[in-house]
């Protein structure tokens, strides 16, 4: 069966940019052809794209998916489902499971559960320290070989700096990511959002600033100290971005990603001890916000991904101090960061850089369009608008800061391998 994708404008940033059919066949790119290109194939299925952007497969790069052991909240299932409708064709997910993914076998387990799946590809990150206890470094070069892509303790940061310097020695050797929980535990020392007014004014305990900030910079020394590259995850505060673009220019082997509600909320938008507000890191001040905007605009930013966190009521509806950081993302990840796009704040180039082809680089996927290569697509209408509304969603979660937020943009059609996995609006 041959697919032709009509009237769109290819983005692959570097590789092309313009406007031009597609065809897929047999789960690869088959031809990249003029728009006036007549096929001589009776069995074509055209997919009409006009006035909207096909780019390269979006890939999420921090999610959690829950399982194996917290499927209440989500499965593997639900949660690649909402990836295809977020227009995600792959994601990583962390490895904060029960049990943890600090081991073959469970790798495996997320592994073979992705593909029975059927929706997004998964690509697991395994933990760095068994049991994401800080003591012990995990089996990496056995959940290498399982189909691990990435290490981190997410969630967790290893607060021991000798054996962060040995993982990342031991992982520079494997040639794989070290992906970093930047948070000083002692001084974050159970708050529960941004240190500042609000946080006093609501009488909630605040995290300063410099919780992310000195491991952040701790982590930068390592990275120069072992020459091994490091990846920091959800970013927030303006003395962290200002670290990380000092330590680039001086060289140093980093990039880092933030999330969407760090370039959108602020703890001004803590409001009525909403839970659904708390994650970890917190939301920030404004001047946080504008500095994270600018380090996406200048390239400090390398990333953008959901920190995706699929929480039930068992866990947020309770008092906020008490409630479980974090918030859902697959599914308004895009939406959000298009609004970089219309607000002048980004290209629409820089976005797929963001959110598809750096990630890629990152977990070494080859994801260009190009004849013969795997087709992993992505198609947005950029001028698609809507109100969010998270009884909506795919995910089994719908723990969301951003419910009746009208946004403009979305995916539109999600293809993995060839194959449509979601597809809405287009015909």
């Amino acid at each position: 069966m041959l697919i032709r994708i009509k009237g769109a404008r290819i983005l692959d940033p570097g590789n092309i940019d313009e406007k031009k059919d597609i065809f897929i066949k047999d789960h690869l790119i088959h031809d990249i052809v003029d728009p006036e290109y007549k096929n001589m194939e009776a069995d074509v299925i055209i997919i009409d794209a006009t006035g909207k952007i096909l780019v390269p497969g979006l890939i999420d790069i921090h999610v959690h998916l829950r399982e194996p052991g917290q499927e209440y909240k989500e499965t593997i299932d639900t949660g690649l489902t909402a990836a295809a409708r977020g227009g995600f064709t792959a994601v990583c997910c962390m490895p904060n499971t029960n049990p943890v993914n600090d081991n073959s076998q469970v790798t495996k387990y997320i592994i073979q559960r992705g593909k029975e799946a059927g929706f997004s590809r998964v690509y697991p990150a395994g933990a760095i320290t068994q049991g994401l206890k800080g003591e012990v470094l995990s089996e990496i070069h056995d959940m290498k070989q399982a189909g691990i892509v990435a290490v981190t303790d997410d969630g967790k940061p290893v607060e021991n700096s000798n054996l962060m310097r040995r993982a990342l020695e031991y992982c520079k050797g494997l040639n794989i990511p070290v992906l970093v929980h930047a948070e000083d535990t002692s001084l974050a020392d159970g708050g529960s959002m941004n240190e500042g007014p609000y946080a006093t004014f609501r009488g909630i305990k605040g995290i300063p600033n410099a919780a992310e900030t000195v491991m952040v910079v701790r982590d930068i020394a390592l990275s120069e100290l072992t020459k091994a590259p490091v990846h920091f995850c959800h970013i927030s505060t303006k003395e962290s971005v200002e670290a990380i673009r000092q330590a680039k220019k001086r060289g140093v082997k980093i990039t880092c990603e933030t999330a969407p509600h760090y370039f959108t909320l602020t703890d001004e938008d803590v409001k009525d001890y909403d839970t659904n507000f708390k994650m970890n890191p917190p939301l920030r001040s404004e001047e946080d916000r504008q500095a994270v905007i600018e380090g996406l605009s200048d390239g400090t930013i390398d990333m953008i991904a959901s920190d995706h966190a699929p929480h039930s009521i068992i866990e947020k509806d309770v008092e906020f101090d008490r409630a479980a950081f974090g918030i859902i993302g697959l599914e308004t990840s895009l939406s959000l960061s298009l609004k970089l796009v219309h607000d002048g704040k980004l290209t629409m180039e820089n976005l797929v850089q963001k959110m598809s082809k750096q990630p890629a680089t990152l977990l070494g996927i080859n994801n260009d369009i190009r004849k013969g290569n795997i087709a992993d697509l992505t198609i947005i209408d950029p001028d698609d608008e809507y109100v969010i509304d998270p009884s909506t969603f795919r995910s089994k979660s719908c723990n969301s800061p951003f419910s009746g937020m009208k946004v403009r943009g979305n995916a539109v059609l999600t293809m993995v391998n060839g194959r449509v996995v979601y597809q809405r609006g287009i015909q």
